[in-house]
């Protein structure tokens, strides 16, 4: 078993290395760091605009680090933030011209990066370890809001 503890650790640990090293020399033609990736690939999928705070959740970080984002995409032109009532912190942040560029040229590396990763993996391969993938994060959400079973 804890052969198997240290594999699963190793290997996840491993993908998020190599993951951020990528997505870091991707966004470093735009002169910003690799966690913009994920934020443009996000927002690319809203269209008429999405908030911090739900930017942050989709994407899974927390609001100081949405904030560092969006703030170097917005100095870089990638983004403008659409307020009501001149509240900033529910304001919607759309991507510019430039910034939705800048987004379809991430969401095509990085399904390029995807497809390399899978090299070697038949369809039904590929499947089912997305399925074992989803089933191991609903698995462990549960874990680390529950705890382990004493």
């Amino acid at each position: 078993m804890i052969e198997r503890f240290e594999q699963f650790s190793l290997a996840i640990a491993e993908i998020h290395r190599y993951w951020h090293k990528i997505a870091a020399d991707e966004m470093e033609k735009h002169d910003l760091k690799g966690t913009c990736a994920i934020y443009l690939t996000t927002m690319h999928r809203f269209p008429e605009g999405i908030t911090a705070a739900r930017l942050g959740e989709i994407c899974g970080k927390d609001k100081s680090d949405v904030s560092r984002a969006v703030n170097a995409m917005e100095k870089k032109g990638l983004l403008i933030k659409e307020c009501e009532n001149k509240n900033l912190y529910r304001a919607r942040l759309c991507l510019t011209e430039e910034g939705k560029a800048a987004a379809e040229q991430v969401r095509l590396k990085a399904a390029m990066a995807v497809e390399l990763g899978g090299k070697g993996l038949s369809d039904d391969e590929r499947r089912i370890f997305y399925k074992s993938l989803e089933t191991i994060v609903e698995n462990l959400h549960s874990i680390s809001k529950e705890g382990l079973p004493e």
